[in-house]
């Protein structure tokens, strides 16, 4: 289905059920399905919320508007249309920036925020080399092969997994191909990410050429001092297809806390809300 919001289409997946949502976020070059390994495993007690972000998957493209608080602002107008009062935000490298600057507002019904390689609240300044050879990874069927062997994953993926990354990647519109690397890669959001006053769990892959666990620990983790980091063994940087059923654990454990909440309150005003998510 596709949501009007923050004036674009945005198209979004859901199933399963349960008092608590789970919203995903996408990496750069993903869409809503990157996430269906994850899902898979949690939509039996939870309601799953998958949305593409303007320029990828079968979401609108239009011409500008790639920013980071423009992606936010795509994602806060589908969690409003839908009407959802408590939710976890889980976001992916990109996606991971998108929900951080989401959670730094505080919006009423967040319960927690989970990280999965995000990039970090920092600018990540790239040589206008480096710029252009991200800018020009998903061209071609070649170069994706190339960055999906050398750059994105450490675990292989399986030949399904292998061609959904491939055919994503070649499907996003060039305005968000090129918005990344040249605009929100080097936003530096680390005033507005100190906010974060919402549980939050950050995972990463040992073996991560993208976001590094050290790049993590020092430019994530000491922001939101809060959080707790989970490392993944022998997996690289798209650990939701690399490592879906491990992920979905983590998920799990950690969402376990507020389902229980909810199970065991009856229907509050905000206030309620809020206390509950510093129980």
């Amino acid at each position: 289905m596709k949501i009007h919001s923050n004036g674009t289409q945005i198209h979004v997946t859901q199933r399963g059920n349960g008092a608590l949502a789970l919203v995903f976020l996408h990496y750069y070059g993903g869409s809503s399905r990157t996430w269906d390994g994850v899902a898979d495993a949690l939509a039996e007690q939870n309601r799953i919320v998958a949305i593409d972000h303007r320029g990828w998957g079968d979401s609108d493209a239009p011409a500008d508007g790639y920013r980071i608080a423009d992606l936010a602002a795509d994602a806060q107008g589908v969690i409003e249309a839908l009407g959802l009062q408590r939710y976890v935000l889980v976001g992916h490298s990109m996606g991971g920036k998108v929900a951080q600057r989401i959670a730094s507002d505080r919006p009423r019904g967040l319960e927690g925020l989970v990280l999965v390689a995000p990039s970090p609240p920092s600018p990540m300044h790239l040589s206008d080399e480096q710029r252009a050879t991200l800018s020009s990874a998903y061209q071609s069927r070649e170069s994706v092969e190339f960055v999906i062997d050398h750059v994105l994953t450490a675990r292989p993926l399986d030949a399904a997994r292998r061609m959904q990354v491939i055919e994503d990647s070649l499907k996003g519109a060039p305005q968000a191909k090129t918005a990344w690397p040249n605009i929100a890669m080097q936003e530096d959001i680390t005033h507005a990410v100190a906010s974060i006053d919402t549980p939050t769990v950050v995972i990463c892959g040992a073996l991560d050429q993208v976001e590094r666990v050290a790049t993590l620990e020092t430019e994530l983790m000491p922001r939101i001092p809060h959080a707790t980091m989970h490392v993944l063994p022998g997996v690289g940087h798209l650990s939701p297809l690399e490592a879906p059923a491990e992920v979905a654990q983590i998920i799990a454990r950690f969402v376990a806390q507020f389902v229980a909440t909810i199970e065991n309150t009856p229907a509050a005003p905000a206030s309620a809300g809020a206390s509950a998510r510093s129980a």
